[in-house]
């Protein structure tokens, strides 16, 4: 166990952990929602065929990707009597909950190539807000302690709040095709689609009002962002993203991250598939409740058991014993499901869930914790500015470029296996099995994969004192 006790000046007051935790809520329930639209609800309201439907999930996030490093560096150097990463937090909240609103409301009586377009541009345009707000967060978040073990608490803090937002998605696969609420699924999606977008802006800007970061007023070496400087800005970009990637820690939690997150956001709809379409035969009606409690039950034990529970293994084991365990654990999990999804005892499909839990619940909350051990790392050996929202970006920029080739390659395995698409369609037996495997395999090869990125992992909590102390010397702080 750590004998290190967390000194007050570097303790995140209860408020500004909740509006932090606020931000990570939105930051999980809009690309929630915006997973069961497009891997579901435009399959099955929309009759877009599921390659297509891929194409949606996965190209904007190829464009997303690509300016998450851009909008790291303009919030690491930005100056401003808010700080640098408010005014944008703030700002992306507004505009993001807007354009999702407008994203989604289509006509399911126009054609397919209408709605596959009018949906891929105006997500690329909600895409580019959303990174206005999430980068700038990210980057807020690893600045608000400097202590090695608060930084744990304030991520599985924050978490636990990102996980109510996988407790309200799943009823979506509820409300929406329930027909004393909504004419249709096409209706259910266009209103719910608004009431997602108005609790995003509501949610979204309280980070900006009540979080504060680190005091950058007498930060050195930061950079003009302006028109005039837009070519050295690139220059400089293009600098700082080649320190960032040759810090060997950080290309580590980057690719242990892709490995984890992307292996079950590969096969995250196929759950609601086999219990719809397996267990019981097409039919959205008989299978009730049963795909929201399965992925409600999954946010409740990872945020009320897996993650307090992480949070007292990385004190007592460090980070990277806690990740290793935990994304054993996961695997476990993966393998019980086989057993899992039986129409005659529904109840099974929640044995394996805990174990599961601890994959996603362990890899977010650690991996952002290691995340801010590393920008110490990198101010020592390449000095100021600090690179929060760059680091950030570029963690992110694996997350989103992995999740486009998730969703694409997922969209295809249920495109090979010969999944249909359209309202009341009955699948084949041999469709469901194939699905039931590859809703195994994938994710349990990757978190294997990921374990062994992680196996040598150097910056342990001895160094990343050792490492805080020389930058205190180095500042000349008390």
């Amino acid at each position: 166990m750590s004998q290190y006790k967390t000194s007050a000046k570097d303790k995140v007051p209860i408020g500004q952990k909740a509006a932090f935790g606020a931000g990570h809520f939105v930051l999980n329930l809009l690309p929630g929602t915006l997973g069961v639209f497009l891997q579901v609800f435009i399959i099955t309201g929309f009759g877009v065929n599921p390659f297509l439907a891929s194409l949606l999930g996965g190209l904007p996030r190829i464009f997303d990707a690509l300016t998450d490093p851009v909008m790291g560096f303009i919030s690491d150097n930005t100056k401003s009597k808010w700080g640098r990463r408010r005014p944008y937090i703030f700002g992306g909240a507004i505009f993001s909950g807007i354009l999702f609103m407008l994203m989604w409301q289509l006509d399911e009586n126009a054609s397919q190539t209408f709605n596959f377009w009018y949906v891929m541009i105006l997500q690329i345009i909600f895409l580019i807000g959303n990174t206005m707000f999430a980068t700038p967060l990210v980057g807020l978040g690893y600045e608000m302690t400097s202590d090695y073990n608060e930084r744990t608490r304030l991520m599985a803090f924050s978490n636990t709040m990102g996980q109510i937002a996988w407790m309200i998605v799943p009823w979506l696969y509820v409300i929406i095709p329930d027909t004393d609420i909504f004419s249709s699924q096409a209706e259910g999606v266009r209103q719910m689609a608004i009431v997602v977008g108005l609790m995003c802006m509501v949610f979204g800007v309280l980070p900006a009002i009540f979080c504060k970061g680190i005091d950058a007023s007498n930060m050195e070496n930061r950079k003009e962002i302006n028109l005039k400087t837009l070519s050295s800005n690139m220059k400089d970009l293009w600098v700082s993203i080649k320190q960032v990637s040759k810090n060997k820690p950080f290309m580590k939690l980057c690719g242990a991250t892709f490995l984890v997150f992307n292996g079950f956001q590969m096969v995250a709809a196929f759950s609601v598939f086999i219990i719809v379409f397996y267990m019981y035969n097409g039919s959205w009606e008989e299978a009730g409740t049963w795909p929201a409690w399965f992925n409600t039950f999954n946010a409740i034990a990872t945020a009320f058991l897996v993650i307090p529970i992480i949070s007292k293994m990385a004190d007592k084991l460090g980070k990277r014993n806690a990740f290793i365990i935990s994304t054993f654990i996961s695997i476990i999990g993966y393998i019980m499901k086989w057993w899992a999804f039986d129409a005659s005892n529904p109840y099974l499909m929640f044995i394996p869930i805990p174990f599961m839990a601890f994959g996603l619940g362990g890899l977010f909350t650690l991996m952002m914790s290691m995340t801010a051990d590393v920008c110490d790392l990198d101010e020592l050996e390449n000095g100021m500015p600090r690179k929060e929202g760059q680091f950030g970006a570029i963690y992110w920029w694996m997350v989103k470029l992995g999740q486009a080739l998730a969703i694409i390659l997922g969209g295809l395995v249920l495109d090979f296996v010969g999944f249909k698409e359209g309202e009341g369609v009955v699948q084949t037996a041999e469709t469901m099995q194939q699905i039931r495997i590859a809703d195994i395999v994938f994710p349990a090869i990757t978190a294997a994969l990921a374990i062994w990125v992680m196996w040598k992992y150097s910056l342990n909590e001895e160094r990343a004192r050792e490492i805080k102390r020389e930058l205190v010397e180095r500042r000349g702080e008390l």
